[in-house]
């Protein structure tokens, strides 16, 4: 017979506080074998979903996503349809993930250069940071022709 596991090893074993083992349950994203006293027992297939739920957490998947797209149970039954659909749907995922890198880079750069050029401030490195905000507003908002370049581009320093 499979060793089942206790809510409390489980929660020691994956560092997952009980609260939350619990709520997975009430959601149904992990529903544990119930004994007859009602005690929830876990078996080593629970352990491994739960654990890739911890790893797409850790990729920002929200719980309604993992809950919605991914059927950790029946592997042997997935058809080519629903691989499509989740293939399609971790794409998107990725993309978004690309997004926010690409933000996260240009965050990172005028971070870079604003410390740099209170560090050593001149004409110069004032210029070189104006021009870095003139090109990330820009990115911010190519999405709308309508914002006045009045006094935007006209920065000196």
């Amino acid at each position: 017979m499979e060793k089942l596991y206790s809510i409390q090893e489980v929660s020691r074993m994956l560092g997952m506080p009980k609260d939350t083992l619990r709520y997975y349950d009430r959601i149904g994203i992990v529903s544990p074998y119930r004994e007859d006293n009602r005690y929830r027992r876990y078996s080593k297939n629970d352990l491994i979903d739960l654990m890739n739920i911890q790893i797409m957490q850790y990729a920002d998947f929200t719980l309604d996503e993992i809950r919605g797209k991914f059927s950790f149970r029946n592997m042997d039954n997935i058809d080519h349809a629903y691989c499509e659909e989740v293939a399609a749907f971790l794409d998107a995922k990725n993309a978004e993930t690309r997004k926010k890198i690409a933000h996260l880079e240009k965050v990172s750069r005028l971070l870079d250069l604003a410390a740099e050029t209170l560090r050593d401030f001149n004409n110069e490195s004032d210029q070189r940071l104006a021009e870095t905000v003139r090109e990330i507003y820009k990115d911010i908002h190519k999405k709308e022709p309508g914002i006045s370049k009045e006094g935007c581009g006209e920065y000196q320093g």
